[in-house]
């Protein structure tokens, strides 16, 4: 597999996605085409069952669509098999979830840390790596505690240091503010504008919070699986 190095990070072409047959089928996404500029932090949004999350998936490399390509970072994810998938998760791909998906008996220091346990990073750089990516999202100072002893906003702010571990190319964010408040949400979103600047990453951001689309470089509308505005 040869990957072709462009200034296009994510290229989605005519997608297509259903769930079940006949005429009980749900399209969640109909040829649904767009791209990503590398450094962009592009917004998705759409009501609750637009295709946001069904889209994110397949850009992630966690589904496969019925039909259409989807290029990431060069590589062409259709030409890519089970190891080739995971190691793209794994080394390209920061995944930040709305359920913050923290590991409860880990600190926030250890949770930062798993990525790079899994890729067998040296321990001391990968100590040094999180302490930086600590510094990075405001939390220095509380490394030691557990997801149970931080708010709502702080165990997002771990969920985000810990999807930039492994310095991805593309950092994707499923809602990454549907549990917050106004206010916590808005500074979570005012972070990952940061960290697409600061770690020169591309980020693609499912949100459904129209206060907060302004942050974004370009927003993509999802309407029953269709892109109908951008």
């Amino acid at each position: 597999m040869t990957q072709v190095v462009t200034e296009t990070m994510v290229r989605v072409e005519n997608i297509h996605k259903s769930f079940g047959d006949g005429a009980a089928a749900v399209h969640a996404l109909r040829g649904v085409s767009f791209e990503v500029p590398r450094g962009e932090l592009v917004a998705l949004k759409g009501r609750s069952g637009s295709g946001k999350t069904t889209l994110l998936n397949i850009v992630g490399g966690l589904d496969a669509p019925d039909g259409g390509r989807v290029v990431v970072d060069g590589l062409d994810l259709a030409e890519l098999d089970e190891d080739g998938l995971l190691a793209l998760r794994r080394d390209r791909i920061g995944f930040v979830f709305q359920s913050f998906g923290l590991i409860p008996i880990l600190t926030a220091a250890e949770n930062v840390g798993v990525p790079m346990r899994l890729r067998r990073v040296e321990a001391r750089a990968r100590e040094e790596r999180v302490e930086l990516l600590l510094s990075l999202v405001g939390l220095a100072d509380h490394a030691k505690q557990r997801p149970g002893e931080l708010s709502g906003g702080q165990q997002q702010r771990v969920a985000i240091a810990r999807a930039l571990a492994n310095n991805p190319s593309l950092l994707v964010a499923d809602e990454p503010t549907g549990q917050l408040d106004a206010e916590t949400g808005h500074a979570v979103m005012e972070l990952l504008r940061a960290v697409v600047r600061s770690e020169n990453v591309t980020a693609l951001v499912a949100t459904h919070d129209a206060t907060l689309l302004d942050l974004a470089d370009r927003v993509l509308e999802l309407g029953d699986g269709e892109i109908v505005g951008d």
